[in-house]
């Protein structure tokens, strides 16, 4: 079984920023590509951001493009989000989730491939 566990999110006006942390159990962990996804209020949950499992690749959404940086720290097991110049239509939950393949070069933003998932951490950017 994997855990993940978000942390970070917050209330910020907008042209703030907040980093948000992905922490992964499990001696295998480190290795998962890892995907950052956000779901706004009625809206679909999309996938934002994601790494795989050596860190050479990458993946933004155009929306985030420029202003989000994801990154991971094999020492601690986690996957971090920094997100600069946040707008409100940045606020969502934003989940992290891994669709378990140890190794893998690359990473998918598309929620049915996703195994596991953490909790959600709530990000409010206010006007």
């Amino acid at each position: 079984q994997v855990q993940l566990v978000e942390s970070g999110g917050g209330l910020v006006q907008a042209g703030g920023s907040l980093r948000l942390s992905c922490a992964t159990s499990g001696r295998t962990s480190r290795w998962y590509a890892i995907t950052w996804f956000r779901q706004a209020p009625g809206k679909e949950r999309e996938g934002v951001s994601c790494i795989g499992s050596t860190s050479q690749n990458t993946f933004y959404a155009e929306s985030v493009k420029g202003r989000f940086t994801i990154s991971r720290n094999y020492a601690t097991n986690t996957v971090d989000l920094q997100m600069n110049s946040l707008q409100p239509e940045d606020t969502a939950i934003y989940y992290c989730a891994t669709d378990r393949n140890v190794g893998a070069p690359f990473c998918s933003i598309v929620p049915a491939s996703m195994v596991y998932w953490g909790q959600g951490t709530p990000v409010t950017v206010s006007s």
